[in-house]
């Protein structure tokens, strides 16, 4: 097959990069010829989601310049679109128009004002409401999102737009079950949505195991991500801080990854007693050695994660998790086996707590986590991926001679 990929950004910002630059090889590696067509400008110092050596043609739609992007990959003649979610409704509407097109949904497109999918207020809960205008009552008094009207007005008919948009793609691709309700629960026909499971970035070699504590010793807790309220680092520190004092045994928190709520992270820790290290962003190569000195991933996000890829990478490393039950994580994290969950509802410090002094308690049930995180997260492959995948993406290609050959037309 002929896949044009339509996505926001060439360069490296988050997870739907991290997916692309392990899909893209894994389908030439399958012999389809793979194009992208990406909306945000690219800066080659930044690096890049695709192959550098000529192979994907890439062409950039920004507003200067879609007409010639849409242009050149009409030239290009691909039998289908495979859009990981535009932020320009124009540019989505002329693919659809014009050819057969599949979407990976990667976050909530169309089903939430603010796409958190969280309320904040009294205190922060995943929200399981259908999207529609009911929503905009809710918006303020649970902090759903800003307090700025016209932010609130603008946001909502974007995802209006976008949620009407859902009926026409030929297939939706979700990565959890939770996902999956989410999206048919908001109308989209069973029979055009798919799980398929994000897949992780494949190991060079066995997980190291090197410095990590064992039974006795300093127990190593890592944070990997964006530090935002929905996050929920300020229950991170106090669970550390409990579940020291529970296990009667000193834990030291290390956390790769900045934001907005990092400062009060780090007061919180000082307050608490709790040692801390702060490794800010750090790459692979750094991410697989911080694994190989943890004991135990801690995930304390109060929104519902679409799936938690971190999860995986960390199980690859046979590196168990303690997180809230929310959204996609129960996909990986299986509460005894693969690590341990705390109740979301409400999402309190003392039961992440919990789940932390189960995971490391007694160095038996330790080992056996350890031992199931790493078989649970061997699922996530990118074979196993590109199986489901390409027959998905073959049956949305197939009536590709139906439409028009005359190329996307902007609206």
């Amino acid at each position: 097959m002929r896949i044009l990929i339509a996505t926001t950004h060439r360069s490296f910002v988050g997870g739907v990069e991290r997916y692309l630059q392990v899909l893209i090889p894994g389908l030439m590696g399958r012999n389809h010829a793979v194009a992208l067509l990406y909306e945000n400008p690219w800066e080659p110092a930044a690096g890049a989601i695709d192959p550098q050596d000529g192979r994907v043609p890439a062409w950039c739609a920004v507003a200067t310049n879609r007409e010639n992007a849409l242009r050149k990959a009409s030239e290009w003649q691909p039998d289908l679109v495979y859009s990981q979610g535009l932020e320009d409704g124009n540019l989505e509407n002329a693919l659809l128009e014009a050819y057969p097109a599949a979407f990976y949904a990667h976050n909530y497109y169309g089903t939430c004002i603010s796409s958190l999918k969280c309320h904040s207020f009294p205190a922060p809960r995943p929200c399981h409401r259908r999207f529609g205008p009911a929503c905009l009552a809710l918006y303020f008094p649970r902090r759903c999102g800003g307090l700025n009207p016209a932010t609130m007005l603008r946001l909502y008919r974007r995802q209006t737009e976008t949620h009407a948009r859902l009926r026409r793609w030929q297939a939706i691709l979700v990565a959890s079950e939770h996902m999956h309700s989410e999206y048919f629960g908001n109308g989209v026909n069973p029979d055009r949505l798919h799980l398929v499971h994000l897949p992780a970035a494949e190991n060079s070699g066995p997980p190291a195991r090197e410095g990590r504590s064992g039974a006795s010793g300093l127990r190593r807790i890592l944070f990997l991500g964006r530090l935002t309220d929905i996050k929920g680092g300020h229950y991170l520190v106090r669970a550390v801080a409990r579940a020291s004092r529970d296990l009667n045994q000193p834990l030291a928190l290390t956390i790769a990854g900045d934001g907005p709520e990092l400062s009060r992270v780090l007061e919180s820790a000082r307050a608490l007693g709790v040692e801390l290290r702060h490794a800010g962003w750090i790459g692979p190569a750094e991410k697989t050695e911080l694994l190989g000195e943890t004991d135990l991933l801690v995930v304390p996000s109060v929104w519902p994660e679409p799936f938690g890829l971190v999860g995986v990478e960390a199980g690859l490393q046979a590196v168990p998790a303690a997180a809230f039950d929310v959204g996609g994580i129960p996909d990986w994290l299986i509460p005894g086996v693969s690590g341990e969950l705390a109740p979301s509802d409400p999402p309190t410090a003392e039961g992440l707590a919990a789940a932390i002094v189960r995971a490391l308690r007694d160095p038996e049930h330790y080992r056996r986590l350890s031992e199931e995180a790493l078989n649970t997260a061997r699922r996530f492959t990118l074979q196993g991926h590109l199986d489901q995948l390409e027959p998905i993406l073959a049956g949305v290609a197939s009536p590709s001679a139906e439409l028009s050959n005359a190329g996307p037309r902007l609206t």
